[in-house]
């Protein structure tokens, strides 16, 4: 699937007729000028790489005052390794062995460390705000566990389980992360986002990573059973997509009392996502300048 399949790959023209009707549709029925009415975006993407253009045009549509506080839900297809911003490419991650099993490689805006990403196991979201909004906080630990809390009430309203905030970004389960979160802050307006585990792939975590010393990997996946879990470990047994976007969406809802209106990427939107796709997020330059 290339990029002219995808989300940003859309015809405009097929996007302004999609956006005419959803314009109607607020004029009838939604206020995005009320405080208690956010957008919600379900983003289903090729490539990781377009979730993070879709991040950085997000965050500019709201600096711009073109959007209210943004809830998405964040869909991919390839298998791929994410690194933080300030982390080595070839340090963190075994690039050759990525090439050869058709792992992509990219670099977040957001700092923390190398992660491999599963489209199959796992689902991500990310959440838009500008710094000012007095539902979150300038405070960064304090912003991490408001937010986070939103996530928590819905894993554990849904599924029952007692999910926790851990300082500074995760979440856990019995003392197990179950959820890695990232914050980025610019131009007045924060983005958080973050992943829930829905089954883990130990062996294939481990695989595309650098590992000092391979005669310990085999101790550090032990390690990582100990410390990492999952939504379907917990529960035992499998959750769908479908229940853990409905527990992101109650969740944010209900820490905020807010009512999230499904909606569209913009014209504007997808326009910037494409540019940024291009000439940031799919580059060497960015990708692998450190």
């Amino acid at each position: 699937m290339s990029l002219d399949d995808s989300l940003l790959g859309q015809d405009l023209d097929v996007v302004d007729k999609k956006e005419e009707k959803v314009k109607v549709d607020k004029k009838e029925n939604i206020n995005f000028q009320s405080d208690n009415s956010w957008r919600l975006l379900i983003t289903k993407t090729d490539s990781y790489k377009e979730q993070m253009a879709i991040d950085e045009a997000n965050m500019e549509a709201i600096a711009s005052g073109d959007s209210p506080p943004i809830v998405r839900v964040c869909y991919f297809k390839k298998p791929s390794v994410s690194i933080g911003f300030f982390q080595s490419v070839f340090k963190e991650v075994d690039v050759a062995l990525c090439a050869k099993e058709g792992v992509e490689i990219f670099r977040r805006m957001t700092g923390g460390g190398a992660v491999y990403k599963d489209p199959q196991r796992e689902i991500n979201y990310s959440f838009i705000i500008p710094e000012r909004d007095e539902r979150v906080s300038l405070n960064v630990v304090e912003s991490y566990k408001i937010i986070c809390d939103a996530i928590i009430k819905g894993l554990n309203e849904e599924f029952g389980i007692n999910a926790v905030f851990k300082p500074i970004n995760d979440i856990v389960v019995n003392n197990k992360k179950i959820s890695g979160n990232a914050q980025t802050r610019r131009e007045g307006v924060i983005l958080q986002h973050g992943t829930i585990l829905l089954d883990v792939d130990y062996d294939k975590m481990f695989s595309l990573l650098k590992i000092p010393d391979e005669k310990i990997k085999g101790k550090m996946i032990s390690s990582a059973k100990e410390r990492v879990t999952s939504l379907s470990r917990e529960l035992g047994r499998t959750v769908s997509f479908e229940d853990a976007e409905r527990a992101i969406i109650r969740g944010f809802e209900d820490k905020f009392n807010v009512k999230l209106i499904l909606d569209k990427l913009s014209r504007k939107e997808i326009e910037r996502a494409r540019f940024l796709y291009k000439y940031k997020y799919d580059t060497k330059e960015w990708n692998f300048w450190k």
